[in-house]
């Protein structure tokens, strides 16, 4: 006798009344994840969300483990909180296996249906996890122009593939918004250390806001744990994951991004070489490479690697930085550049926690500096590293911003974890000649482990010295100060 192997609709509207605890008379999210703070981006995507004139489905994109779910459970609770009925909200995730074969458009229809909605009444529907459905842009595409009074927000963790994925078939009726990994200041204000910590300086006029550290070892302690474990907000918040982060999140970088994402995307044949090569890059992260070392050591054609750069980029794992000279020049045929984690915790997660003294600290210290500046597309964009020949020495300078319009300096930021540059001066060549030689906006900064203060040369300030946590919050709190 035949069995029927559909799992039955009951089965299905079971699992939708428990994911939608709102529908029952007061009750609303998750008492632990209303609990969480909301990412400095809610109220930026929120707004996005509610410009329900606009008749497009929002997509949140983002690397594993960023808090896109969360966010869109927040954004659950703030829709209740502004009155709309439990009833006319559906979350979804669609790794769900009961949903598995089904179309998002017939999950529509039995939510439509359960609650017997009319045609016109305004709706909300959140798909999480939308990247477990196959061609998930054109039935998403098909219900924005299907339900005009339905507002649909998708999230999704394969970063490249939803963001090919959106542009090549959502043109018109997606708006795309990037979730990325916590900033120190996000940090530490899940940490609850945050007012503890940093005290805001009234600002000169027209200027942004300046921090003071009230306890710089704190700080420093928790600019480590950040490093370790503290972009991913789960582990911020979960002491369990917080115990083992590298257990946690291995398996999301490797096993799902490296392993399964990128190659069904991108064809790769060879996923453990993929791996491979992101270990080492992960590894050397804030190091100057170049494709013909990289080729040597790995045994990967330049091609080859180019591609996975590429990809590795797509998906929000790292981010390239390119090199100018001391005129502020790109070097057209530049052989060498310099890779950073969009993610400081990456690093310890494949290799193991580090303490304040760890050989690989001043790396990782200038990933971190990187990773606050990568909120923002604009100004990141501006940023390259120098290097160039002065006789026999190569002088470098880790940070410089060049004006969009000009194409010239506009600061010079050299990164330290410790306190020996303030007392030799001498080492920091590199950044006093493009000082001199350029007349840049802000005066040359250098981080340091501890120590605050300036360096003066015939009465003139002439290089200012911060710690690098305290710079690293001073970035992130500043750059989504009006998020």
């Amino acid at each position: 006798m035949a069995t029927d192997l559909q799992i039955p609709p009951h089965e299905v509207q079971r699992r939708l009344n428990t994911d939608n605890p709102w529908w029952r008379s007061g009750e609303g999210i998750d008492p632990e994840e209303a609990a969480w703070p909301r990412r400095a981006y809610f109220a930026q995507f929120s707004k996005l969300v509610l410009q329900i004139e606009v008749r497009r489905a929002v997509v949140l994109i983002g690397p594993r483990r960023v808090g896109k779910t969360v966010m869109l459970k927040h954004l659950v609770a703030r829709l209740l909180d502004e009155g709309v009925a439990g009833t006319q909200i559906l979350f979804l995730s669609l790794d769900t296996p009961l949903y598995s074969g089904r179309s998002l458009e017939s999950l529509v229809q039995m939510f439509t249906d359960l609650h017997r909605h009319p045609a016109a009444k305004p709706l909300w529907i959140l798909f999480d996890e939308v990247q477990y459905l196959k061609d998930w842009e054109v039935h998403l595409k098909s219900l924005v122009d299907t339900y005009p009074h339905i507002h649909f927000v998708a999230s999704g963790s394969a970063a490249a593939a939803l963001r090919m994925k959106s542009r090549e078939s959502g043109a018109g009726r997606f708006t795309e918004f990037i979730l990325p990994p916590l900033t120190f200041a996000e940090y530490l204000r899940f940490a609850g250390t945050e007012d503890r910590l940093i005290r805001e300086i009234e600002p000169q006029e027209g200027r942004p806001p300046n921090y003071l550290a009230t306890d710089i070892q704190a700080l420093n302690d928790e600019f480590i744990n950040y490093l370790n474990y503290g972009g991913f907000p789960e582990a911020v918040m979960n002491p369990a994951v917080r115990a083992n982060p590298a257990r946690f999140l291995r398996q999301d970088i490797v096993d799902k991004v490296l392993l399964k994402d990128l190659p069904s995307l991108y064809g790769i044949a060879d996923t453990q070489e993929l791996n491979r090569f992101f270990n080492v890059l992960a590894f050397n992260t804030g190091n100057e490479l170049g494709l013909e070392d990289l080729s040597k050591h790995s045994g990967i054609t330049k091609v080859r690697l180019t591609e996975y750069l590429e990809y590795l980029e797509a998906a929000y794992l790292i981010r390239r930085v390119h090199r100018i000279d001391d005129n502020a020049v790109r070097l057209q045929r530049a052989r060498t550049f310099k890779v950073y984690l969009t993610n400081p915790s990456i690093r310890a997660a494949l290799f193991g926690m580090v303490q304040s003294d760890d050989a690989a600290m001043g790396s990782l210290a200038e990933t971190a500096v990187w990773a606050q500046w990568l909120h923002s597309s604009e100004v990141s964009r501006s940023l390259h590293y120098a290097r160039w020949k002065a006789g026999r020495q190569d002088l470098e300078v880790d940070i410089v911003s060049l004006d969009s319009r000009t194409q010239k300096p506009r600061f010079a930021v050299e990164i330290k974890w410790s306190d020996r540059t303030p007392g030799s001066i001498n080492e920091l060549r590199g950044l006093r000649e493009l000082a001199q030689k350029h007349k840049l906006v802000r005066t040359p900064l250098v981080t340091t482990r501890t120590y605050s203060g300036t360096a003066e040369v015939d009465g003139q300030t002439i290089i200012e010295f911060m710690p690098v946590a305290l710079h690293c919050y001073t970035i992130a709190r500043n750059l989504l100060r009006g998020a």
